[in-house]
């Protein structure tokens, strides 16, 4: 028997077209189109059309509460772009961007699988087009200015170095740098201060660009963003620092959307990346609007679980660029059905009829709760080879009790082949004209009842707890005149609560804000919960371990 090859050996097999050609399929002229090199280029924002927007067709792709590898919502979004080209529609895949955190920590990489990927698959998953880089930059330029106006007398805000919320980020996985010092070493290195850094993708300048129409608009946002305090109690934004300009100069090139193509050719757009337990977990208005003028349906993600990404997308996102999804698709597996229902992790790949009725409750909720803003999801079960009959017919039966179709999804191993079945039943979704997408709250509501919304209409609780300092939070935020900004909740991907060892449907919980960020510059109010960190840590074995590259530059183990 053949062994199924890598997702990398698939990538580097394929007979990929010229990007020029990739961008004939959209009627866009090679005039449009910023080459970098043969097989990726930037699009200018002027192909963007309001009017077409309207006309065609977003499909949000969201999942069950994962295992810690993910359940393959890339895979499945890109395989269903496939699936709707093959069945004769003009379909367009829009996604993020991968971080090099997770590449080289957990995943390994994140640009789809098996016979279901973007490529140039190597490049996508390591430094792309630069966009990450340079929101980086754009990012410690604001630190930098930070510090160089406590450093000196002459132009000086009179910045409190104790109230700085702003930090330092960089696009890997370094649990060291969490909580840091700087400024020792004397008077000439600047003011000591308590500092730290977060990941690329939990930067506010990445939720920025992620919710930026346009360019004066990004510039705005960037203005907007929240430094601190005076040393009398007055807010300092980075417009005080008059750092959005030179901000916005390092980001000219990363807010312009990134043209790939799939395995069988079919167009991708694949920008920005901000992670969904931590922000608002999908790519950006830009791109997402670049698709729908483009084509005639948009297939996008949103990451993690429904209770996350799905509910960031439809209430920030949606709400924000005046985006309608069509239809959503909800991606399942039955290794993590297994899961949910108490198998341990040896024991994702044996079938259990049982475990798998126990834990069609999280699947439930999460097709419930689709339901609550207007949508009727189609559920794709990912396949994998260890699924049975038996689990599959459940699964089929269970939704169909709910008024939704369970298609089994086979992109992983058949490409859009594999995945006709699910295009079809997405388009009569569509077609049908019965989702009509409503959001879960009114923007203007109170932030407490907000948030209470999303606890117990989404992850089922019976209420909110708020510490001290999150009570202390929310009146600086209400002080600020931020209370009208939407909700970016902060929460554990691994279950509806706050607590990640809680699987499945639980009942009778409550969940605990710790403490509130705000990103002002976004526009969104942030509740943490639990134990929420914006700076991951490798695992104990990073995926950096079992990649190589050769003298020829091939390199191995990305997937």
């Amino acid at each position: 028997m053949a062994t199924f090859p890598s997702d990398i050996e698939i990538a580097q097999a394929a007979k990929l077209q010229h990007i020029r050609e990739i961008a004939k399929k959209l009627n866009i002229t090679e005039d449009d189109l910023d080459m970098y090199g043969k097989f990726k280029a930037k699009l200018p924002l002027s192909l963007i059309d309001p009017k077409k927007i309207a006309q065609h067709n977003l499909v949000l792709v969201t999942a069950l509460t994962p295992t810690p590898a993910g359940e393959g919502k890339t895979t499945t979004s890109i395989g269903l772009t496939e699936g709707l080209n093959k069945i004769g529609k003009k379909a367009t895949v829009v996604l993020r961007e991968p971080s090099l955190g997770p590449v080289f920590g957990i995943k390994g990489g994140a640009a789809g699988g098996g016979y279901a990927q973007v490529v140039p698959m190597e490049d996508i998953n390591l430094h792309f087009t630069g966009d990450f880089s340079a929101i980086e930059k754009a990012n410690n330029l604001l630190s930098a200015l930070i510090d160089n106006n406590i450093q000196n007398k002459t132009n000086n805000l009179g910045i409190d170095p104790r109230t700085i919320k702003w930090k330092r980020v960089m696009d890997m996985n370094d649990r060291s740098l969490r909580d840091i010092v700087i400024g020792l070493g004397g008077t000439g290195n600047g003011v000591p201060r308590q500092d730290g850094f977060n990941i690329t993708p939990a930067s506010e300048v990445m939720a920025i660009l992620c919710m930026s129409e346009n360019f004066e608009d990004l510039k705005n946002r960037l203005g907007n963003i929240y430094v601190g305090t005076t040393h009398d109690k007055k807010p300092v934004y980075a417009r005080d620092l008059k750092a959005e300009n030179a901000m916005a100069i390092l980001l000219k090139d990363a807010i312009r959307p990134n043209l790939v193509q799939t395995l069988e050719g079919n167009p991708a757009i694949i920008h920005g990346g901000p992670f969904a337990n931590i922000a608002q977990g999908t790519n950006t208005i830009l791109a997402t609007k670049m698709g729908l003028t483009l084509s005639d349906y948009v297939v996008t993600e949103a990451g993690f679980g429904a209770d996350l990404g799905a509910e960031k997308f439809l209430d920030i996102k949606c709400v924000s660029g005046g985006l309608k999804p069509k239809a959503a698709v909800l991606v399942a597996t039955i290794r993590a059905l297994r899961h949910h229902g108490g198998a341990l992790k040896e024991e994702y790949n044996t079938a259990s009829v049982e475990r798998v009725s126990k834990g069609l409750g999280n699947l439930e909720k999460h097709i419930e709760n689709m339901q609550k803003f207007g949508l009727n999801p189609v559920v794709a079960i990912n396949a994998f080879p260890s699924d049975t009959d038996e689990e599959v017919k459940l699964i089929q039966e269970r939704c169909a009790a709910k008024g939704v179709k369970a298609i089994v999804a086979r992109g992983f191993a058949k490409g859009g082949e594999g995945m006709t079945d699910l295009a079809t039943a997405v388009v009569a979704e569509v077609e049908a004209g019965k989702n009509n997408f409503k959001p879960l709250y009114d923007w203007k509501s109170p932030v407490k009842t907000k948030i209470e919304t999303i606890a117990k209409e989404i992850y089922g609780a019976d209420g909110v707890e708020y510490s001290q300092q999150a009570i202390s939070d929310l009146k600086k935020i209400e002080e600020l005149g931020l209370s009208g900004l939407p909700i970016c909740m902060a929460k554990t991907q691994k279950s509806f609560t706050d607590n990640e060892k809680i699987l499945g449907r639980p009942t009778g919980f409550t969940v605990s804000i710790r403490e509130f960020e705000f990103a002002a510059g976004a526009g969104f109010i942030i509740p943490i919960l639990g134990a929420m960190m914006r700076m991951p840590g490798l695992p104990v074995n990073p995926a950096s371990e079992g990649m190589t590259i050769d003298n020829n530059g091939v390199i191995s183990g990305l997937s």
